[in-house]
């Protein structure tokens, strides 16, 4: 065979290989739309993102960010993380660790002496995993309260309590209130407000730009915001915040997935956790109500992947990384409808390696 002839051979097949992989690159971005298919159109979105091997493979919006004014959703679209919050929280509390400014060991009471003697065993390790036996600060709202509750409210409300759901390490019980006294912890470890600790200490080393710690009446009003909606009635009806919404440390953030791409890559490496803070947040340190799952510092830990919920009035949220695999599938939404993290698994099985 000529050189010539070689040559287009070669060239043949180059051209035969590129076209089967565009193909499948298409069949792969269908598959992904119709999976996405429910949040097209003129109804309240999400954003997706998927990271392989720290890129960007997916990256776009569907549907509204804000029916009203029929702005579309997009990669910069800004989201209430509600529950996703808790692993920022919880890495706050680790670089404050890092820093020496506290351990984990510390009982809570020694940063919050306001609560009452029978929290005395509690210990920052057990907000983190949620095994501090805490009374839910939810059950304890008056029924006729109608202003938003804040940290300070959370608190007082807590420290009224002089019961525990169960003895400190016994037991796990997800509890929304140990995120928020996390976050007071934060401040008086620190000396700063939380919002401002985090932008220093995370959002801004990381070229997080546009995501922030939101605080109601103070402090700077999102960019790019989505608004949270539920379906009453057969119609999208608004429902952005609701009496627990300006809490902080277990929801408050608001962020994008082009800047949850940041925080992802940085997980990998010692840019603000070290090595071991970073083992201590990814390892299942107790079990869950869900046998498949244990849970870390802020995150849930199944099988090879490491991953959280959130879920709040309008909102409806996940982050999955399969970290061996440099894999990870975040959806952001505002609607109350749909959970996202099994669509999110799916979508990740596209780009596993078999």
């Amino acid at each position: 065979m000529t050189r010539r002839l070689v040559l287009s051979a070669l060239a043949c097949l180059a051209m035969t290989v590129c076209v089967h992989a565009q193909s499948a690159e298409q069949t792969k971005r269908a598959e992904i739309d119709g999976l996405m298919s429910r949040y097209a159109g003129e109804v309240p979105g999400a954003s997706l993102l998927v990271v392989k091997d720290g890129k960007s493979v997916v990256r776009r919006g569907y549907g509204y960010a804000n029916l009203e004014k029929h702005i579309a959703a997009g990669p910069e679209t800004n989201y209430r993380l509600a529950s996703v919050t808790k692993q920022f929280t919880a890495a706050c509390i680790l670089l404050l660790k890092q820093d020496g400014k506290l351990r984990l060991e510390d009982p809570v009471r020694k940063w919050l002496p306001e609560l009452p003697a029978s929290d005395d065993e509690i210990t920052l390790y057990h907000l983190l995993t949620h095994t501090g036996g805490l009374i839910d600060y939810e059950d304890l709202i008056p029924p006729n309260r109608t202003t938003q509750l804040n940290d300070a409210d959370v608190l007082s409300m807590i420290a009224a309590q002089h019961r525990l759901y169960f003895e400190p390490g016994s037991a796990h019980r997800y509890s929304n209130g140990g995120y928020v006294l996390l976050g007071l912890v934060v401040e008086r470890a620190s000396g700063m407000g939380l919002a401002d600790f985090m932008k220093k200490r995370i959002f801004q080393p990381l070229g997080m730009e546009h995501t922030l710690m939101y605080e109601h009446n103070r402090g700077p009003q999102v960019s790019h915001r989505a608004y949270g909606y539920s379906e009453i009635r057969g119609k999208w009806t608004r429902t952005d915040q609701d009496i627990t919404s300006a809490t902080r440390g277990d929801g408050g953030v608001y962020s994008s997935i082009d800047d949850l791409a940041r925080w992802d890559a940085a997980l990998y490496t010692d840019k603000l956790l070290d090595a071991d803070s970073r083992r201590m947040a990814f390892t299942a340190h107790e079990p869950t109500d869900d046998p498949d799952a244990g849970y870390g510092f802020g995150w849930r830990i199944s099988g090879d992947t490491v991953w959280h919920s959130g879920e709040t009035e309008g909102f409806r949220n996940v982050i999955v990384r399969w970290p061996k695999q440099h894999v990870t599938v975040i959806i952001l939404s505002n609607r109350n409808q749909f959970q996202p993290y099994p669509l999110a698994l799916a979508i990740g099985q596209l780009f596993l390696h078999p």
